[in-house]
């Protein structure tokens, strides 16, 4: 296939299980970036933040991981969707995004034993007890109360006027930890096998389905590595997602979809590789991952993905949908960039000090 034909791919629509029809194949990566409010109301910033992204051209917005209890918040500064208060921030934002033709996405997530303890007032909670991180076991009330929050998040954010959810399953989060056999140490009906330890999830993509509308997208984050992931369970699992057809997108955040997984037992394979060879009937998969030019957006759906996941690319160009449309070699402007850049860009302050956290992003000279 020619390049320009891959590239028109790219632009292509995109209709999802549940009916709704994105625009193109560029979702916006659920960033990080601190600017709401300590109660978790949205902030002008992050609104700021998000819409720059959808008037840029991508298919599908999608926030930072929002907050589905106040025992799982996990930085500063973190959208909330945990209660009614976020629901007239929430609204104002799911507006912003639809109006330049975004399908809009809250990402709901709950840190576990990497919550902020001095925040939360009180041990962070985990599947199981966490030396490292000081983290006590749930109770299997606590269990169903996070289950219940998710859902009840979920709700909220359709209430709001959002067009789907995420449930955020990676980067060693609840979720995540729950999937873990190195974390998730239960010995009851939440522990134990892989079946087992995914059940938590498995009860929110139910939950979520029971309580929405039809056509309210739901998606599935995930990553085979790192935070005591098993890429063979992890793949498993996602294999059991995409087979099912409960979901609408799987979305593997996968670091760097270009390089060889850590197990042997996948040498001379990418991770791209490893989870697009994977059966799929109408569920979308897409991924993460230093995915940067054009050109890598290009080959990532001719290896098989049906979306790209873009953050780094994103931070610097909050049109880069509408740059790669321009030009198929596009490539990100080089970092560091300057802190007046990413302020050109629309982040905050609080987003552009944050920035400053990532080697080599923003220029030092720029902090003075």
């Amino acid at each position: 296939m020619s390049k320009f034909c891959l590239m028109a791919n790219l632009f292509e629509p995109l209709t999802l299980k549940s009916g709704a029809t994105l625009k193109n194949r560029f979702m916006l990566a659920p960033l990080t970036n601190l600017q709401s409010g300590a109660d978790g109301v949205l902030s002008d910033d992050e609104y700021k933040w998000l819409t720059k992204r959808a008037e840029g051209g991508f298919g599908l917005t999608m926030t930072c991981a929002a907050s589905i209890l106040p025992s799982g918040l996990g930085f500063p500064g973190q959208l909330g969707a945990h209660d009614d208060k976020h629901i007239p921030g929430l609204t104002r934002l799911a507006a912003g995004l639809k109006a330049h033709g975004a399908h809009a996405v809250v990402q709901l997530q709950h840190s576990g034993m990497r919550a902020m303890a001095n925040v939360i007032g009180h041990a962070p909670l985990c599947p199981s007890d966490n030396a490292e991180f000081k983290a006590r076991a749930m109770t299997l009330d606590e269990v169903y109360e996070a289950r219940d929050a998710f859902i009840a998040a979920a709700k909220r954010s359709e209430q709001a006027g959002f067009d789907g959810v995420e449930l955020h399953g990676a980067h060693g989060y609840l979720i995540c930890q729950f999937l873990s056999a190195g974390i998730n140490k239960r010995t009851d009906q939440y522990g134990g096998s892989a079946e087992n330890r995914a059940r938590f999830l498995n009860e929110l993509v139910d939950g979520v389905r029971a309580v929405t509308k039809p056509g309210f997208s739901l998606g599935v984050r995930l990553s085979p590595e790192r935070f005591d992931m098993d890429i063979v369970e992890i793949r498993d699992l996602a294999q059991k997602l995409l087979r099912e057809e409960k979901i609408d997108y799987l979305d593997m955040s996968l670091w760097d979809v270009f390089k060889e997984p850590l197990d042997e037992r996948f040498k001379g394979q990418t991770l791209l590789q490893v989870f697009a060879s994977l059966e799929r009937k109408n569920v979308r998969l897409g991924a993460a991952g230093k995915i940067m030019t054009g050109e890598q957006c290009a080959r990532c759906l001719d290896e098989g993905l049906d979306y790209v996941v873009i953050g780094r690319g994103a931070i610097l160009h909050h049109d880069y949908p509408k740059r790669v449309a321009a030009d198929p070699n596009f490539t990100p402007v080089p970092t560091p960039v300057t802190a007046d850049y990413l302020r050109q860009e629309a982040l905050g302050e609080v987003f552009v000090n944050y920035m400053r956290t990532w080697k080599g992003f923003v220029a030092e000279d720029a902090a003075a």
